[in-house]
């Protein structure tokens, strides 16, 4: 039994981000709180950090646990992620592309792991003394790291008066909505 049972919801919420960053504007993406401090993601634009959000997927997913899929992204091989260069802002596409992409790897792990892969710790080198993780632990890591980032983006919309990400659109996670989706 895989744990896609489990946490195969996410990929509506994933859905929705995607949707969401393929209706803005290259204005829209632009948008960032007003912080004076572009090392934190509070002075980050939309677009660094939906692309931030995605590229995580790729560094604690692929390059610490091993999920294949990478080299289907467009992060493959990069050492730094897009966020790291403000002065190239990402377009609408490029980052539907990201999500959707590093969303594979997501999927490969709901799919793959079992309840007990959950619990197997991991080590960050192969050398590495600990403190160790579990699977479970960074799965939850990657999860609450989007949904944190995810309400950033809504904040950054609110503030600039745009229609902010909405993850809970009446009827969307209901039983009947899911028979509808097949």
């Amino acid at each position: 039994m895989s744990i896609e049972a489990f946490y195969g919801d996410w990929r509506l919420y994933n859905d929705l981000v995607v949707e969401a960053l393929r209706g803005m504007s290259a204005e829209e993406l632009a948008l960032r709180a007003a912080s004076d401090d572009p090392s934190s993601s509070t002075g980050w634009p939309i677009w660094a950090i939906a692309a931030h959000t995605a590229e995580m997927r790729i560094y604690w997913l692929s390059r610490v646990l091993g999920v294949p899929g990478e080299e289907a992204t467009p992060f493959n091989g990069m050492e730094d992620g897009w966020e790291d260069d403000l002065d190239q802002p990402r377009s609408a596409d490029e980052l539907v592309t990201a999500w959707v992409t590093t969303w594979g790897i997501v999927e490969n792990a709901l799919r793959t792991w079992t309840p007990a892969t959950l619990d197997e710790p991991m080590r960050r080198e192969p050398d590495d003394p600990g403190p160790h993780l579990t699977h479970r632990s960074i799965l939850l890591r990657v999860m609450v790291h989007e949904t944190y980032h995810v309400g950033e983006i809504a904040v950054v919309q609110s503030i600039h008066g745009r229609t902010p990400i909405d993850l809970w659109p009446p009827g969307y996670h209901t039983i009947e909505a899911a028979a509808a989706r097949g």
